[in-house]
């Protein structure tokens, strides 16, 4: 094998190595809030909110008569094998702070973050059953001005919730009835709303899942 020849098949492995790599990396997360501006935001439209504002790079949502809340104007957003990842923290008030609504193809549901007097967390709703009364429902002890980590996965068959570490969700949604309460309808297609309590938000993100998470998380579901 002469040299040019060598040096041809040296460059062409060196590049389907780089290609390689780079395919198998998370796609780079869309930044949602900018930590200075509700630039991509409006402020929903329940009855009785309370001020929604920027304060030291969060985004808080004051508490209302009875819920306030943010939700996305953006056009981009995916609806299916996707990745939301969110910190929240309860700053003031005794139930949900940061009750997260996001799609699931074609409709939606939300998380529910210490609802039902502060503690209890899981997707509302499943066969029209609240997070107080289906599977996915847990109690979470959540601390006062604590920043909590929350992350959702979203495939064509699985939804997977984690706080920090822990996983809380895991659940199959086809066969099954996938809806919000009517209360956080406004939410949609994402947003954020509080019950009775002060909470903020911030490093709002969301990215695509790699065809290696999905097969994988589907696979798992089976």
């Amino acid at each position: 094998m002469n040299t040019a020849r060598q040096l041809r098949l040296a460059f062409a492995l060196f590049f389907v190595t780089i290609s390689l790599a780079i395919a198998a990396e998370p796609p780079k997360p869309l930044v949602l809030f900018d930590g200075k501006t509700l630039e991509g935001w409006k402020k929903t439209d329940f009855s009785g909110a309370a001020e929604v504002k920027v304060v030291d790079g969060a985004l808080v949502m004051k508490s209302g008569e009875s819920m306030t809340g943010i939700t996305s104007t953006r056009k981009d957003l995916p609806t299916t094998n996707y990745e939301l990842i969110y910190e929240a923290q309860r700053q003031e008030g005794g139930d949900f702070f940061a009750a997260a609504t996001f799609p699931v193809g074609k409709s939606f549901i939300t998380l529910v973050n210490g609802g039902w007097g502060g503690t209890v967390t899981g997707l509302s709703s499943l066969g029209g059953a609240d997070a107080s009364e289906n599977e996915t429902g847990h109690f979470f002890k959540y601390d006062s001005k604590k920043w909590y980590t929350f992350r959702v996965w979203v495939t064509d068959e699985v939804i997977r919730c984690w706080i920090d570490k822990e996983k809380i969700v895991d659940i199959t949604h086809q066969d099954r009835h996938v809806g919000t309460r009517i209360e956080t309808r406004a939410n949609q297609p994402l947003g954020f709303a509080t019950w009775e309590t002060t909470g903020a938000l911030r490093k709002v993100e969301i990215r695509a899942l790699t065809a290696k998470e999905i097969e994988e998380t589907n696979k798992d579901a089976k």
